[in-house]
């Protein structure tokens, strides 16, 4: 006879998922902190954004709007989408586990690229389902590879395009090359959490093909342009059928009335937005230049931060220039669990914190 248990017990396969460990907020030294870990903008938030997040103050008492209408007609007059077709979460990671929990089940699998967003295997184990991570090719996402390990098993497929730890994207051709070789019965997921930073012109966020496919759904978050992560705030536009299903098991009021407000002014503070993505357009080629030009290797990254990969040398290598910078008030962000221990990621931050990145890991090299 089974003893009798002393405890609740999570479902078989809970207690298997890695938790999600954010980037670090803190450094080891004194001085000032320049946290370049977490992929946020350097520009704060749109005073405008924060006006009306401040404005809901006085009204916090009541629910929100429990289908955030007025953001997603904002997001829809932005790009020209029909309001019924978007949804909105606290953040896209909400977004990303509505998708999982509706369409994959035990016995279900996912594919994602082996060094993709660590949210996807941890909402495809809680949704019950098997992920499956794929080989890439340079660091980057591989359609060949990606259509052979789809199965009869196969429910989604995510792409996060950019990705994120690489900084690498696949051009729109290849999306649509992927999209075309899926089973209709495959719901693809382009994760575009970065697409705002984006300045290469076959690069293609996802619209379209959502726009002419019963089976792909674009996931999008304003925690990074925008500057509201502290908000949690994101959303996705997907077919009618797609957002039907989500819809009927998201949360009645899963985004806050101040996160409503604050998304609407920020989403069309237009100018705000274009000066945020400008200094990531003038600074990233900029870091990436100082550091190849003390010996690192960085992988080409179109988003606002860059992989960064160090000396396989004792001494120098990404470990110990992580514990290097920590000293220094400089917090980046540690790979192991993207499978890449020996590269770090840094943020494109202001031009102060980037120059004393920039110092640090000069003064760590020689």
């Amino acid at each position: 006879m089974t003893a009798p248990l002393d405890r609740p017990i999570p479902r078989p396969g809970v207690l298997d998922i890695a938790p999600y460990v954010p980037g670090k907020s803190k450094a080891t030294g004194g001085g000032k902190l320049y946290k370049l870990s977490s992929n946020e903008t350097p520009l704060g938030a749109s005073p405008k954004a924060i006006a009306a997040y401040q404005a809901q103050a006085g009204a916090l008492e009541f629910y929100p709007d429990g289908s955030a209408t007025a953001l997603r007609e904002a997001i829809g007059r932005l790009y020209g989408l029909a309001p019924e077709r978007l949804i909105c979460g606290a953040g896209s990671d909400e977004i990303l586990n509505l998708i999982a929990h509706a369409y994959i089940g035990p016995g279900d699998e996912a594919i994602y690229s082996e060094h993709g967003f660590l949210v996807y295997p941890i909402a495809v184990t809680g949704a019950g389902g098997t992920p499956i991570a794929v080989k890439e090719k340079n660091l980057t996402a591989d359609v060949d590879a990606l259509l052979a390990a789809v199965t009869e098993r196969t429910r989604v497929l995510f792409l996060a395009n950019p990705n994120n730890p690489t900084g690498t994207y696949l051009p729109f051709d290849e999306v649509k090359r992927l999209h075309a070789g899926l089973p209709k019965r495959v719901l693809l997921v382009l994760d575009a959490a970065y697409a705002e930073y984006v300045r290469r012109n076959d690069y293609e966020s996802g619209i379209e093909l959502v726009s002419t496919s019963e089976n792909v759904i674009m996931a999008r978050t304003f925690s990074k342009i925008y500057g509201l992560a502290g908000l949690r705030l994101g959303w996705a536009y997907g077919p009618a059928a797609v957002i039907d299903a989500m819809n009927r098991i998201r949360g009645p009021f899963n985004v806050s009335a101040p996160a409503i407000a604050a998304g609407v002014a920020a989403i069309e503070d237009r100018d705000f937005t274009a000066r945020a993505a400008d200094h990531n357009e003038e600074w990233l080629p900029k870091v990436v230049g100082a550091l190849e030009a003390i010996g690192l290797t960085v992988t080409p990254s179109v988003g606002n931060f860059v992989l960064i990969h160090f000396p396989d040398a004792a001494g120098k290598r990404a470990p110990d220039a992580d514990a290097f910078l920590l000293d220094r008030g400089v917090v980046v962000r540690r790979m192991d669990a993207y499978g890449l221990p020996n590269a770090l990621r840094m943020t494109i931050g202001s031009a102060e914190a980037n120059e004393a990145a920039i110092a640090a890991l000069t003064e760590f090299l020689r």
